[in-house]
């Protein structure tokens, strides 16, 4: 035995097989010599009674004396409880994000969430998350790789804060399927970034032009009756797009649409006449059990997006979204006094927040009453001057 220097090891010379020089000074810490002429400092411990060795560098890229602060560090982390050899095998079977966000979807997001869910999440890692950060280890991405992330996507603001969502529930699993130590989610203290909301009504007018360009088309065989009456029905019924075009026949009563399934769950969702009058003009299929037909198959109208790029154009409402329409429907509700708690059920909503983000709709109404309540008094009572 000898103090490891660096002079000491350059005169040592290979022999016929590996074999290890310990240092005199420093009890566990060692030069692991090859037939090859490599040479590598290693340290050695003993943790709950078991001897493990880890590899503190090749001689010539790291000097003794940085290899001997090195062998320190290692046995300081032990006398804590800590195993630096089993943590570096750790990180190395460590899956990266991608491969963590592959497990989240087979494992969690298609067990437990809807179809649609998994859709998004899946276009949501593929495209936004994992060209940045997919390449990292699970166990060594931090706080700083997911901020880097989120300022990169600062311009898609909605983009950006549905990312750390997702990169958030990701990280509690891998915690939960002892991936990363508890409690230690790198998204914790990521501020969001404000998110425009999307709100889009259509007024009485554009709703009387809506009405005017779906009966032009539909007379003039530009949309079939199918897509006449999905637009209809969503503009009477505030269902959600998904709701009206996987309508089925089992699904529709005289006076409810009554749904086994949808983003919420179950739902009973009230018929107007109007509506079921509309539904009633629709011929089914035989062996096809859905209510809106494409022009050919077993299932429903698929692409309903197609048809309104059309209509909209025609009708100057190229702004208008489909889902604008389940807006409309709730704004005229709102506007015509209906509670929001009401609302909140016939709509489906999970919570009554959701509900409340027309309630300035409500607001306008009353202003407005309270202006005609004022310029009728005023013209009674006569002039103020």
């Amino acid at each position: 035995m000898a103090k490891l220097t660096t002079r000491y090891v350059d005169s040592l010379a290979a022999g016929d097989k590996e074999s290890i020089s310990w240092d005199d000074e420093l009890a566990g810490f060692g030069l692991r010599s090859y037939p090859s002429g490599r040479k590598v400092y290693i340290v050695q411990y003993k943790l709950h009674g078991r001897t493990r060795r880890k590899t503190l560098g090749r001689h010539g890229v790291v000097t003794a004396d940085e290899a001997r602060k090195g062998a320190k560090l290692v046995q300081a982390d032990v006398a804590r409880g800590m195993d630096p050899s089993a943590e570096r095998k750790a990180r190395l079977r460590s899956p990266t994000i991608k491969q963590l966000g592959e497990r989240f979807l087979k494992e969690h997001v298609s067990l437990h969430c809807k179809p649609t869910t998994l859709y998004d999440y899946r276009n949501l890692l593929r495209g936004v998350v994992n060209p940045v950060l997919g390449g990292i280890k699970v166990s060594e991405i931090t706080f700083s790789d997911i901020q880097a992330f989120h300022l990169k996507r600062r311009d898609t603001p909605y983009q950006a804060n549905r990312g750390v969502m997702v990169l958030s529930k990701m990280l509690n699993l891998a915690e939960d399927w002892g991936l990363r130590a508890m409690n230690t989610n790198p998204t914790r203290r990521i501020k969001r970034y404000p998110e425009e909301e999307k709100k889009r009504y259509l007024d009485e007018t554009e709703q009387e032009r809506l009405g005017e360009v779906l009966a032009e088309m539909f007379k003039s065989g530009q949309i079939s009756r199918y897509v006449f009456v999905a637009f209809y029905l969503l503009l009477l019924t505030g269902c959600r797009l998904s709701e009206i075009q996987k309508l089925k026949w089992d699904f529709v009563t005289k006076t409810h649409l009554e749904l086994p399934d949808s983003k919420t769950g179950r739902r009973r969702i009230p018929l107007p006449r109007e509506a079921r009058a509309l539904i009633d003009t629709l011929e089914r299929r035989e062996g096809n059990p859905y209510v809106i037909l494409g022009d050919h198959g077993t299932g429903h109208y698929n692409d309903m997006q197609k048809p309104w790029r059309k209509i909209r154009a025609r009708a100057g409402l190229e702004d208008v979204r489909v889902h604008d329409l389940r807006h409309t429907y709730a704004s005229v509700a709102v506007m015509n006094g209906v509670d929001p708690f009401m609302l909140k059920e016939i709509l489906g909503h999970k919570n009554l927040s959701t509900t409340l983000r027309y309630a300035h709709l409500s607001d306008d109404a009353v202003q407005k009453a309270a202006g005609q309540i004022a310029n009728r008094l005023a013209a009674t009572l006569g002039s103020m001057a």
